[in-house]
């Protein structure tokens, strides 16, 4: 659980851990938020919905606990590749019926896949939520999987692929966790690659859905004009008689933090190609989600390169027009992260870029940022967060990572505290130790290695 992030319960009917009845309980929020509340079901699956009265449209998701780290490496790419099959028909539906239901009243349908969950969505106006519910539960829990439809979707994600090899903006990112990670499911493609689609079968795309998409590793979120218990209802009743309705039993546990990964040594990867633009990444690995000091380094981030005003930015971009894009990021897993800077520029000026970079970083990490920059990285994470909540879709999201990936619902109020108890100490020390980590460095342009060995 998130240290200061108490959850508040009314109502509870008896205990989850295998009840043979839903339990029901209304999560405490705050006023920025609305109602919220969590059912578990006696199959272990969790249904949560915040209440917003005001809305006229709901977001409803369904959350599985299976990424692409879940994948040996012969099964590289299969929850991806599942993610695109669940669309394609039920015992009940076409792929036809399943687009055409929800695009009838206007509403939307998509999913992704990531590294650590699977997501698959519907917005539609708040009186249709009971077709949303249906159609959605449906396809994931009930999809057929035709051999056919295997080898139709296989030309299509070994597409995604090609196209995706043709965007060097978006094969550094991948080239970087490679350098970073090596072998290890956290470096590799979440689409998989060529070697691993091409041959994979419907036997195994089917074994890893129904050993993975389990009840209590699905999160249900909904947030909108609704009724929980309606949701609830509707949710049983689309589940009953699927392979979802299962015996009772308890919700999985969150991604355990433990062991950590092993990184590799800091290390330089060049994908040769004739670019007009060179693309490159140079970082480190970071702190996982749960680390307490995730709120310093939101600050960090947000001074280094999180937005104009930021160092990296205003010295390459704006003194200097040495690149059109320049940011940083941190991403994070339940036992590992990633601390990186992006820069796309010419590649007769990437040797200048990385000389910049190099040493903004280097003085950060000796002499740590000021009083106002430390005024402004907590404004600008406090101000995303609410800002970011302005819609259904990603009031649903929160409810979800919420329960799936920290294992409670952190209130508004509560998240802002923690970001407004950041000090100067706790950013400078972070700074200290996360940017005088050896760096690694991935290049995609008109370069081969050895023009990055010193």
């Amino acid at each position: 659980m998130v240290p200061g992030a108490a959850r508040h319960a009314t109502g509870d009917t008896r205990s989850a851990g295998g009840s043979t009845r839903a339990v029901t309980r209304t999560l405490s929020d705050d006023p920025l938020g609305g109602t919220v509340r969590r059912t578990v079901l006696p199959s272990g699956l969790r249904v949560l919905t915040e209440a917003i009265p005001a809305m006229r449209s709901v977001s409803f998701g369904i959350w599985v606990a299976v990424g692409s780290r879940d994948e040996t490496g012969p099964q590289g790419g299969a929850a991806h590749f599942l993610e695109h099959l669940l669309f394609k028909g039920t015992r009940k539906r076409s792929a036809l019926d399943i687009s055409a239901a929800i695009e009838a009243v206007g509403g939307e349908t998509n999913a992704f896949t990531t590294k650590e969950y699977t997501c698959y969505y519907a917005r539609v106006l708040d009186e249709d939520l009971p077709l949303a519910i249906d159609v959605m539960c449906d396809l994931v829990a009930d999809s057929v999987l035709n051999d056919a439809d295997v080898e139709t979707e296989r030309g299509v994600i070994l597409e995604e692929i090609a196209m995706h090899d043709d965007e060097p903006g978006d094969e550094v990112h991948d080239l970087f966790a490679r350098a970073v990670y090596g072998d290890h499911p956290l470096g590799r493609l979440i689409s998989g690659t060529e070697e691993t689609v091409t041959p994979m079968t419907r036997r195994q795309i089917h074994g890893f859905y129904r050993r993975r998409y389990t009840p209590p590793q699905i999160v249900i979120a909904a947030a909108g004009n609704l009724d929980h218990a309606a949701v609830v209802k509707l949710v049983r009743q689309a589940l009953r008689g699927t392979p979802l309705d299962t015996d009772p039993a308890v919700p999985a546990p969150r991604r355990p933090a433990a062991p950590t990964v092993r990184t590799k040594p800091a290390a330089t990867l060049v994908e040769s190609k004739e670019t007009e633009q060179a693309h490159v990444l140079l970082g480190c690995p970071g702190i996982d989600r749960l680390d307490e000091r995730r709120f310093a380094l939101g600050v960090l981030n947000n001074v280094l390169g999180g937005g104009m005003s930021s160092r990296l930015f205003q010295e390459i971009r704006e003194r200097r027009g040495l690149a059109y894009s320049v940011y940083s990021y941190a991403s994070q897993y339940a036992d590992s992260g990633l601390f990186a800077v992006y820069a796309g520029c010419a590649p007769g000026k990437l040797d200048e870029v990385l000389e910049l970079t190099r040493a903004e970083l280097a003085r950060v990490a000796a002499e740590g940022i000021t009083g106002a920059e430390l005024a402004r990285g907590k404004g600008m994470s406090k101000g995303s967060f609410v800002l970011g909540l302005e819609d259904t879709g990603s009031r649903m999201s929160r409810l979800a990572k919420g329960e799936l990936l920290y294992g409670n619902l952190m209130p508004v109020d509560e998240l802002l505290a923690r970001v407004d108890a950041v000090t100067l100490d706790d950013v400078n020390a972070l700074a200290a130790d996360l940017l005088g980590r050896p760096m690694s460095l991935a290049v995609v342009g008109p370069f081969d290695e050895s023009a990055f060995s010193a």
